[in-house]
């Protein structure tokens, strides 16, 4: 079963976790120094905030998978929809390991699909999103480079 993801940059994070909190009747299952996230059944959401990226506001959206037939399943509808894909692969974000892939839509939201494998000690790195954002390279939303086989390049496995 998939999961909305979405990911907010926020300026001041204690205070950005007692607002979610309240509003989601819930504490965060993973809080960190410059990060948070809830993992909610209704709604069923994988709602993030971050205070260590530039950009403040919702920063992505994104489509979390259970299991790699479902990210196989989001990656050959994120390569018919006609738009640039950039394909992570195996990386660390947020504290978790995953295999995911970027695109955004023709108004320039950026996606994210993605299958989260384990956790991680370290937030990740910036990855380079220019080739589906149309910018220079990318210093967050995420993560570091791609160490494994990429499903969306076709390696599925």
């Amino acid at each position: 079963m998939k999961r909305l993801h979405v990911h907010v940059g926020v300026a001041d994070l204690d205070r950005s976790i007692g607002f979610y909190s309240t509003l989601f009747g819930a504490e965060p299952t993973v809080a960190k120094s410059d990060y948070a996230k809830w993992m909610l059944d209704d709604p069923r959401v994988n709602f993030a905030i971050s205070a260590s990226n530039a950009h403040k506001g919702v920063e992505h959206l994104g489509i979390q998978v259970e299991d790699r037939d479902e990210l196989a399943e989001v990656y050959d509808r994120l390569r018919s929809a006609d738009r640039p894909v950039a394909e992570e692969g195996c990386t660390t974000c947020c504290y978790a390991k995953s295999e995911k892939s970027w695109v955004t839509d023709p108004d320039g939201v950026l996606w994210e699909a993605f299958h989260t494998t384990g956790g991680a000690t370290v937030y990740g790195d910036g990855v380079d999103l220019s080739a589906v954002t149309g910018t220079g390279p990318s210093t967050g939303p995420n993560t570091g480079p791609s160490t494994g086989p990429n499903i969306a390049a076709g390696a599925a496995g």
